[in-house]
């Protein structure tokens, strides 16, 4: 017996491959403006023109040790949304500075502002794997 799947099945299985093939892209997009609303001293060669040089989001790894020396003397806006970012690049590394910044869950990271939100949602929304 030969059942079709339903037409709105097909339909979403469609946008998802659309999405997914379209995410690399999406994140790196979302990464670089991240690097540079936090500043590009945090991430790749800690250049702004390393940062517009940037191809990839492996021209733009964060500078995991500076950040963790440094996470005590930036303010808690900051030391989050630098935590979040790192979780995507280092789960452990950013989970231990999550919790070092008090980071409790999901609902903490509505201290942010509007256009740290839409980087963590975006980044969230077209993560990949790195």
């Amino acid at each position: 017996m030969n059942r079709s799947l339903p037409q709105d099945v097909l339909d979403q299985i469609a946008a998802e491959e659309r999405h997914f093939a379209e995410a690399p892209r999406a994140f790196f997009d979302a990464w670089k403006r991240g690097a540079e609303i936090a500043g590009p001293e945090w991430f790749g060669d800690g250049t702004p023109e390393g940062l517009q040089r940037a191809t990839s989001k492996w021209d733009l790894r964060p500078k995991v040790m500076l950040l963790n020396d440094a996470l005590d003397v930036l303010s808690g806006g900051q030391r989050m949304f630098l935590s979040a970012m790192v979780s995507f690049y280092n789960a452990r590394e950013g989970g231990a500075m999550l919790k070092r910044c008090g980071f409790e869950g999901l609902s903490d990271l509505g201290g942010l502002d509007l256009e740290r939100r839409q980087v963590i949602a975006d980044l969230v929304l077209n993560y990949s794997g790195w």
